[in-house]
This record gives C-alpha cells, structure tokens and sequence, in this order.
C-alpha cells in the first residue's frame, strides 16, 4: 500500500482534487456545505466503497499540508481583538466540553454497557475530540467566521486539540502500564503553553526582519515561501515539545495577521503589502490542499467494519451518538447569547472527524478496542463528522430563530 508508484499516485491525487472541488462546489450550490461533499468523495473512493484509493503516506502528507493551511489562514484572519475578549468563554467551552463528554461517555461505559475500566477510559476520550478542521471550513462556508460564536469556537477548538493530545498521550501511557505519571504529564502542559505563549511573538519579530529584508531587496516576491518555511517550522517546533502541528500553524499565521501586535513593541506591524501578498500568494495553495484534508478523512473511515445487523452495534453506537452530540450541545447552552448562538457553538464542537479516528485506532492497536467497540467507535465519529455541518447550514438559513 506505501509502496505506489509514482504515475499511479499522480492519478490518485488527480482524481482527489478533480473528485473534491466538483463534487464540493455542487453541494454548495445546493445549499449544502461543501465539507461534506469533499468527506463523501473520500468515503466512495476509500475502503468503505469502491476501494480505489487506499489510504498512503503521500495523500496523508498532503492532507496534512491542506490542515496546516487552513489553521495558518485562520490565524491570519483572527479577530484578535474580538477572540481575547470571548477568551475566558472559549476557555470554559473547551474544558467543560472536554470534561463533560468524558465523564458521560466514561459513565455510560462502566455502568450502562459493563465495559472494563480502560475501556470506558478511551471511549470516554474518543468524546471529547473535537475536529477543528471540520469546524472552521464550516463556519468558514457559511460566512460566520467573524461572528462572536466563532471566536468562542475558534479559541475554545485549539484548546481542545490541546487537551485531546494529553488525554490521549495519558490514555495510551495508562493502556500498557494502568499508571498516569502525573508529573510527566503536567510537565507536558508546561511545555504547550510556553510555545503558545512565546510561538506569536517570535513570528512577530521575524515577520518584522522579512519585512526590512523586503524593504532592503525593493521586492515582496520571495515573501510567500519564507512564510510557509516559517509555517512549516512552527509546525514542526510545535510537533517537537508534543503539541498538534496545527498549533504551530495558528500561531504562525496569528503572527504576521495585520490585527496582531505585541505590547511596547507596536511598531513592529507587519508591512501592508506584506500580508498582501501573503493573502494573495497563499489562498491558491488553501484551495489546492484543504480539500485534500477532507478527502482523507473520509478515506480513512471503513465503513465496512461495521455490523449494520448486529443488534448490539446498534444499542451501543446510538447511546454513543446520543452522548457524543448532547456531551458538546450541552456546553453551547451555558453561554451567554440568543438560542441560535448557542446552538451554534454546542454543534460546532460536535465533529470527531479524524481526531476520533485517531483515538479510535489508538483503541484498537493498543488492543483495548475489539472489533466491535472499533466499528461502534468508528460510526460514532461518522455521525457527528455528517450532522453539524447540516445542522449548522439549517440554523443560519431560518432568520427568525428562537431566540432565549
């Protein structure tokens, strides 16, 4: 399966991008978020369906490359001003939509299903994933990326990505010895919140030398592959100390957004026709490979793992679900806004995407899933990868919803 011929991958990564932008643009046309169109292709050609592209090592390069675009783009474009001041709601978004789906899923676990304890553990933190990629393309489609809801969604989803790579190191670590090193794990949030503390600013006095450098040369057009170079780095620095690339990219595109200054040190804005350029240079390489990420999400689902007769699968998967989409819901309601905002936030945190299917198959390398939690686990991740984007489209297409 890695081991592809260069001709043959050409065609795979041709029909992906052919496959992706028709069938995402058809679906918007019809009002329907072009995610799911992107996700579906993946699904058809993947392992679920027709089998024709197998999930590969260069496709989950690419992919990889479409995330860190799509996170540096939306650092880019942050509202800094806006996401500082919904800061502590992001914060409580992420820790109770975190805790609380978690200790639900956990529960029902233990006491619904008699699972073991280790069990009940990893689906509990396949819960609390949070698909920030999925998230943001969506609000991103339907034109909200600036609303006050998605700030709240935008900060709160990175923290989660955060919390979801130390529950699932701890998990893992508690998989093969049933013990949590407390300190390595503290020591571990130490090292992810200096980078995010300290990863801005650094971009921000480098965005300063690229711009004098600019000024220096009389010429902008070396500009783009020095920024994604830096984007690259931070993603690889923010890899280094146990943080998710995506980290990296955000904060690298926080640091040359035009909206992004450190304190006593304003003078360091980044030139005009710097991010202008950026803007420009970039958004092409977004189109080309966000997609990609998309596509191998849905080429990673198997849908054939699944039982559909099995009447255990279906009592499980549906309490599952249930708990999945309620565990994230709930924490929408607690903020503050009119029913539509909080609906808004409850569902965005909804998608698993592939950070479930990441968990999902750390459960079952590591031997704790069998294949039926695996194929529950996996139907899980793909009911709440499919709904809240359609959800999300029905709220902002009704202009007189209920408001609390």
């Amino acid at each position: 399966m890695e081991n592809l011929e260069i001709h043959v991958l050409f065609l795979y990564i041709g029909i992906i991008l052919f496959l992706a932008r028709l069938t995402g643009d058809i679906f918007a046309k019809f009002g329907i978020p072009s995610v799911i169109g992107e996700i579906l292709v993946g699904v058809l050609l993947g392992q679920s369906v027709l089998g024709l592209i197998p999930v590969n090592k260069v496709i989950q390069i690419l992919a990889e490359l479409g995330i860190i675009f799509l996170l540096f783009h939306i650092g880019f474009e942050a509202d800094l001003k806006q996401l500082k001041k919904v800061g502590f709601w992001a914060l409580e978004v992420a820790l109770i939509g975190a805790v609380f789906p978690f200790l639900l899923g956990m529960s029902v676990s233990l006491f619904v299903f008699d699972l073991n304890l280790t069990q009940a553990l990893f689906i509990g933190g396949t819960l609390t994933a949070t698909s920030i990629g999925i998230t943001i393309r969506v609000l991103e489609d339907l034109g909200k990326l600036n609303e006050r809801f998605s700030q709240i969604v935008l900060g709160a989803a990175v923290l989660d990505d955060i919390f979801g790579v130390v529950v699932l190191s701890i998990l893992f670590e508690f998989s093969k010895t049933q013990t949590v090193e407390i300190k390595n794990t503290l020591l571990f949030m130490t090292y992810i919140a200096t980078f995010f503390l300290i990863a801005p600013v650094l971009g921000k006095f480098l965005a300063h030398i690229i711009s004098f450098i600019a000024n220096r040369l009389s010429t902008v057009d070396f500009v783009p592959s020095v920024v994604v170079a830096l984007m690259l780095f931070f993603a690889y620095a923010a890899h280094e100390i146990g943080s998710p690339e995506i980290l990296g990219a955000f904060t690298a595109g926080i640091a040359f957004s035009r909206r992004f200054t450190i304190p006593f040190a304003i003078t360091l804005n980044t030139d005009k026709e710097i991010v202008n350029k950026i803007e420009t240079s970039l958004q092409p390489l977004l189109d080309l490979f966000t997609p990609i990420f998309f596509v191998y999400v849905g080429l990673q689902l198997n849908l054939k793992v699944i039982d559909f007769s099995s009447a255990t699968f279906w009592f499980l998967s549906l309490i599952l679900s249930v708990v999945a989409i309620l565990g994230k819901l709930a924490v929408g309601l607690m903020i503050k806004g009119d029913l539509k905002e909080r609906l808004s936030v409850g569902f965005s945190m909804v998608p698993r995407g592939e950070v479930g299917l990441i968990f999902a198959e750390f459960g079952r390398i590591s031997g704790v899933y069998d294949e039926m939690l695996y194929a529950v686990m996996v139907f899980v991740v793909c009911i709440t990868t499919f709904l809240p984007p359609v959800v999300l489209k029905i709220i902002w297409r009704q202009p007189n919803f209920s408001k609390s």
